[in-house]
């Protein structure tokens, strides 16, 4: 069976550095796995994706060192299903507030007896014959924390079985807070929020994460103990890369 090294990593301690893929490239996805990132987070919410690049994906991803994850569109028992069974290793859920959502999300990422996950996996031939009798400790669950409703039910989410970690939304979570991250208000009362949500996921034993969006603000959240913290897009290094290089030729001030 593959090894999710990102989760090995992770239940040891360490942080998990991944990126988020949502241009809907393959080949783009491939090239940031073969970087050295410790996974990839194909956005299925957000991003430009159907099933086919989907799967083309996390192929492409396998190509590297990175762990193929996928953030689904919805909190559904089918869709959670479909991606594992092309090959995903980890799975994220938007907009988790409470506990009966954090159930049926962990129901769906396993199989029976741990879960109620249905069996026929299609895309998982190179990760090895022992697949179905491993799959379950391998594969990774975040839910995520990005509402006020979600934020007071930490805990109680936190708790449930088969939840692995969070991944904080940040950016919703001010939305849904009402602060303006302009002020130092605003950003004093969405930091205290965050690092409540750390606290909640550390003691219940799970694994905190979030989105820092860029990787300047990577290592600060890893000190403060987030462990699964995804440190840019693919939208954002092309074009960070491309202002770099016009920089340099004296084109950009």
């Amino acid at each position: 069976m593959k090894i999710n090294t990102a989760k090995q990593r992770m239940l040891e301690g360490k942080p998990a550095i991944g990126v988020e893929v949502g241009l809907g490239s393959p080949i783009a996805a491939e090239i940031l796995s073969l970087a050295g990132f410790d996974y990839a987070l194909v956005d299925q919410q957000h991003g430009f994706w159907d099933e086919s690049s989907i799967l083309h994906a996390i192929r492409s991803i396998n190509l590297g060192s990175a762990v193929p994850m996928v953030r689904i569109q919805e909190n559904d028992f089918c869709v959670i299903g479909r991606m594992l069974d092309m090959g995903a290793l980890g799975i994220v859920v938007p907009m988790v507030n409470t506990v009966e959502q954090a159930r049926a999300a962990a129901f769906a990422a396993r199989f029976p007896p741990r879960g109620g996950r249905s069996a026929g996996p299609f895309g998982v031939a190179s990760y090895g014959a022992d697949y179905m009798s491993r799959i379950d400790d391998e594969v990774f669950l975040a839910v995520q924390i990005e509402t006020v409703e979600g934020l007071n039910n930490a805990e109680e989410i936190f708790s449930v079985d088969g939840v692995d970690g969070c991944w904080i939304g940040p950016g919703d979570l001010g939305k849904s807070m009402g602060v303006d991250r302009s002020t130092k208000k605003g950003q004093d009362a969405h930091e205290a929020a965050l690092l409540q949500i750390l606290a909640a996921c550390q003691k219940a034993g799970k694994i905190p994460g979030l989105s820092t969006g860029h990787y300047t603000d990577a290592q600060r959240r890893i000190d403060q103990g987030f462990l699964f913290v995804t440190a840019g897009y693919d939208d954002g290094f092309v074009a960070s890369g491309a202002e770099e290089a016009l920089r340099q030729l004296g084109r950009l001030d």
